[in-house]
């Protein structure tokens, strides 16, 4: 019997994965507004996991986008990914189970603004004494939503079409469904190279 390898991402299976994580951790935690404050253990595990892996999607992004880039912080890539994609800001993500929105880099809107969510990262993970409060649900769902955003730039360079529909955020910004399948769409404004 012979097994065909196929090239996969590592970046898009470790999102599926994560996702994964928060369909599991919704049988315990209620995805609602009155729960969003909620933090624990497992809630840092999975902040610090969304926002290393956006850390190591943007850094390919900015590569990608050019590639003598040195881009290696949040401020870096807010320069060289608002260049690109002025609308980054205003895009969205849905989760349609729990009716909710997010927004994940509209602070980006303002230069030198890092995302709540990746202060709320950085605080857990260097001062988690002083701040394991923003281990909390908001912050997690809000940087997986933003990995998406970047995950589906980051595959735009290499087709019309995302890998796999994630099952449990609907991106409105970036994509589109198309019957099985996310088509990846560049809007006009971007200066993607390969938009």
């Amino acid at each position: 019997m012979t097994i065909i390898h196929h090239s996969v991402s590592t970046h898009l299976n470790y999102f599926l994965c994560l996702e994964d994580d928060l369909l599991q951790l919704s049988r315990w935690i209620e995805f609602s507004t009155d729960n969003e404050p909620t933090y624990s253990i497992e809630l840092a595990r999975l902040l610090m996991t969304a926002a290393g892996e956006v850390d190591v999607v943007a850094k390919s992004l900015c590569k990608a986008i050019d590639k003598k880039c040195t881009a290696d912080n949040i401020r870096s890539y807010q320069t060289v990914l608002l260049n690109a994609v002025p609308i980054l800001p205003q895009s969205k993500v849905d989760m349609p189970r729990f009716g909710m929105t997010f927004q994940p880099w509209s602070s980006w809107a303002t230069k030198g603004n890092s995302p709540d969510w990746w202060q709320g990262n950085n605080n857990v993970k260097h001062h988690r004494t002083e701040y394991f409060h923003q281990a909390n649900l908001k912050n997690v769902l809000n940087a997986s939503a933003a990995l998406l955003i970047l995950l589906l730039l980051l595959h735009s360079k290499d087709g019309p079409y995302f890998p796999q529909q994630p099952r449990l955020f609907v991106p409105r910004t970036f994509a589109t469904n198309e019957g099985p399948v996310l088509r990846l769409l560049i809007p006009d404004g971007t200066n993607l190279p390969w938009g």
